[in-house]
């Protein structure tokens, strides 16, 4: 399955970054039995955070959908660390909880975390089918305008 994550990866035209290290406290993943729990990821491309404000002021949902396909590639390059490149360990992705940094009366955040979903599942096929929460928040670190996590089933 390794070998058709990334031959799905290529045909989108996505090559994974390294994974980034975590920006305080904490593991960028943790291991337990066949979980794998992936922290946080912001809309992270070239070193920074591509997409900063909030969705509804700054932010469109066009441009926020494309950050939370950005998270899901940094989830995805995190997994690929945490399982020593082998993402053909992943038996099921279980659930995504992505958080939307967005004005009060913003209230499709579930579109927003649609950019996540779709890549997902494009990626991971029907194991990247998942459970989720989409919710507005109303900042998130380094003003990024969505931060993704992820709870994966491994082999």
């Amino acid at each position: 399955m390794s070998a058709e994550i990334e031959t799905r990866l290529a045909e989108l035209g996505i090559t994974l970054p390294l994974a980034a290290a975590p920006a305080a406290n904490y593991v960028p993943y943790v291991i337990s039995g066949s979980m794998l729990y992936i922290s946080g990821q912001l809309p992270m491309e070239g070193g920074k955070v591509a997409v900063t404000g909030h969705v509804g002021k700054d932010v469109d949902i066009a441009t926020a959908q494309r950050a939370a396909e950005l998270c899901a590639i940094n989830i995805l390059a995190q997994a690929k660390a945490a399982l020593s490149n082998d993402l053909g360990r992943i038996r099921r992705l279980v659930k995504i909880n992505g958080f939307v940094a967005s004005v009060p009366d913003f209230v499709e955040q579930h579109l927003v975390i649609n950019g996540a979903s779709n890549l997902l599942a494009n990626v991971l096929g029907e194991a990247g089918k998942h459970a989720r929460a989409a919710v507005g928040m109303a900042a998130l670190p380094f003003n990024a305008a969505v931060e993704i996590d992820a709870v994966i089933e491994i082999a």
